[in-house]
């Protein structure tokens, strides 16, 4: 077995291997950047090795910095967790030529099924079933305009290097398939240094449907089971779950075998997971199921497929790592019940989800479902690296259970003043079509309007407000202020929420609110922070004096998140349509186009290509026409 394992990773997967490693009695080493300094997966480990500044181009995708670390703590292997360094061949052979144990497949295996164009040659020569599109090596655009017309509108622009959602674009009409194929480019060159890409149909009824494979080095590979990642917002997978609804027992075999045959065409070792597509308009078939992409790492979802099976995942990599034989064979793999796990990112859904950072100065997650989670409270959340700082997964007998496990605990989280998508999440779970199982990729936008509607706290959340704000003792009803003759004593209290004075009148008989939700998280002198469904509404004393804001005059683009400018495909004095994109923004590994509100002439430009924005900073000035 392993001895001493170095985890080339952050955040709540680092923190995940290392709880393993530990029941194991495997020593760990972390790497850290920078900003992760304090990191939890730093205090966690046995020991630990800076590697470089925060930007992860400088520190955790350094592979030769990675490898030095090992060497100089002692490591005997490197895990990579997921995401970063997890599917690069070069790394991989970097690690074994070093001595050191790699945990994950052969380099050869990463190569073959890294590139989704001669990944899906390779899995239709083995006889799984792939999806139609264009996967030829001329990448002009005088070659994939025409491709595309023959594939036909709506379909998929996707980096051949790609993944996370990373590098692809959705076309809806010929005339924007220029714009998107430039975009997608860009977004792929700066994640994966490969701008290359491949066209594939897009399929109108889509169900996102995996399988976890594991291979050994005697030759043998199991699966288990599926699960579905259908519900997605740009391309990026929201809420799991394991099995999938609505799969048969056909199906079932049918799907998991193609995988498995897939596996075994590249003589996978590790854990791995094949990705398909479903064409739900008829409900899953098996003819109606094609490949999409293999995964050569562990999935942010494993934790659904552990809790149902019973198996840990982790372990299985150190196991087939150290050269053992898989721990069970095909007929000895099993499920029971139903498990559904929620993303939870540092975003604002109610701005277009933009990511949100700083401090954070609470950080309450519920108790009766596992959490995966690489943060603490005090501990910062940085522009540098992805969003997601925590994963709830629900087990239950049944779909239902888990999922109302799932949602009451969505409702029960509590994060300030870092912003999170919590009731978006516990939103998306309520959904009678998600409870039903009428799922596919195209849910959250379907339901997106409902899921980010604007939040007002309830009549009870503001009663407890309110009663947190009386003067001291009168909590208990006992004072004469508010007393009234021949009347019941009126309890009126004057507050903000939102900049808004909002006016409360607290009957003397009104019992104390409920302990179950909602529920105070902050109470100082003058502000009280509530939590509620997932929610955290901020209350202060009304005050005498004015309340201002600034504000941009209309015409004014903001940088609505700290960022690197990637585009500017305008220029002053220019006409711009609305709606027309003025400037691309990239910020935690993601590209965000930001547009002209209204028809108009662009009056300045205060940012340059390449340059480093503040969040806040004017970047563009429109004059609107006819003004």
């Amino acid at each position: 077995m392993i001895k001493r394992l170095l985890i080339a990773n952050r955040g709540e997967i680092a923190c995940r291997i290392i709880r393993t490693a530990r029941r194991l009695g495997v020593e760990t080493v972390a790497v850290f950047s920078d900003a992760d300094a304090g990191a939890l997966h730093v205090r966690m480990a046995d020991a630990a090795v800076h590697i470089g500044p925060s930007p992860v181009s400088e520190s955790y995708l350094r592979g030769d910095a990675i490898i030095a670390a090992a060497l100089e703590a002692g490591a005997d292997a490197i895990h990579p967790g997921f995401g970063l360094l997890s599917e690069n061949a070069q790394f991989a052979q970097g690690v074994i030529d070093a001595g050191l144990i790699w945990v994950g497949p052969d380099p050869a295996s990463i190569e073959a099924m890294g590139l989704k164009d001669a990944a899906k040659k390779l899995m239709a020569e083995a006889g799984v079933p792939v999806t139609p599109g264009y996967m030829g090596a001329d990448q002009s655009p005088q070659t994939l305009i025409p491709a595309a017309d023959e594939i036909g509108y709506p379909l998929l622009i996707k980096a051949i290097a790609g993944g996370g959602g990373k590098g692809m674009r959705k076309v809806e009409r010929r005339e924007d398939f220029s714009a998107a194929l430039q975009s997608c480019r860009r977004e792929a060159k700066s994640a994966f240094g490969d701008d290359r890409v491949l066209l594939e149909k897009y399929v109108t009824r889509p169900r996102h449907i995996e399988v976890q494979v594991f291979g050994d080095r005697h030759g043998n590979v199991v699966h288990l089971f599926e699960r579905d990642c259908s519900l997605q917002r740009r391309h990026q997978k929201v809420i799991e779950e394991a099995p999938a609804p609505g799969m048969d027992e056909a199906t079932r075999a049918a799907i998991c075998d193609a995988a498995v045959t897939a596996a075994r065409a590249v003589d996978y070792v590790g854990a791995g997971t094949i990705e398909f597509i479903a064409d739900a308009s008829d409900g899953l078939r098996a003819d109606r199921i094609w490949f999409m992409e293999m995964n050569t790492r562990l999935q942010v979802e494993h934790p659904v497929t552990e809790a149902i099976t019973g198996v840990d995942l982790v372990e299985w990599q150190l196991r087939i790592a150290s050269g053992e034989t898989l721990p069970r064979s095909q007929n000895q793999l099993t499920f029971s019940g139903w498990s559904v796990e929620a993303r939870l990112y540092a975003e604002d859904p109610a701005n277009a989800f933009m990511p949100s950072t700083g401090t954070l100065e609470i950080f309450d997650l519920p108790e009766g479902v596992r959490i995966e989670t690489g943060v603490q409270t005090g501990d910062a959340i940085t522009p540098f690296y992805d969003p997601m700082i925590a994963k709830l997964i629900a087990h239950g007998e049944t779909r239902q259970e888990a999922i109302e496990k799932l949602e009451t605990a969505c409702r029960s989280i509590a994060i300030h003043p870092v912003k999170t998508n919590a009731a978006f999440l516990a939103r998306a779970l309520a959904e009678p079509d998600f409870g039903a199982g009428n799922i596919d990729t195209g849910f959250i936008e379907r339901h997106g309007e409902g899921l980010i509607q604007p939040v007002e706290p309830s009549a009870q959340a503001l009663e407890l407000a309110a009663q947190s704000m009386l003067p001291q003792g009168q909590g208990a009803w006992s004072d004469l202020v508010g007393f009234r003759m021949n009347a019941e004593p009126n309890r009126t209290i004057r507050m903000r929420f939102a900049s808004e004075p909002v006016t409360v009148s607290l009957p003397s008989n009104r019992p104390h609110p409920s302990t179950q939700a909602p529920r105070i998280v902050h109470k100082s002198p003058h502000r009280t922070l509530i939590a509620e469904a997932g929610e955290i509404f901020a209350f202060t004393l009304d005050r005498t004096d004015a309340i201002h804001g600034g504000a941009a005059s209309d015409g004014a683009i903001l940088a609505p998140i700290p960022g690197k400018v990637t585009a500017i495909p305008i220029a002053r004095g220019q006409l711009v349509a609305k709606g027309e994109t003025v400037i691309v923004l990239e910020a935690m590994k993601m590209e965000y186009t930001l547009s002209a509100p209204f028809d108009g002439t662009i009056a300045a430009i205060n940012a340059s290509d390449g340059e480093q924005v503040t969040e806040g900073m004017v970047l563009v000035e429109i004059a609107e026409e006819n003004r």
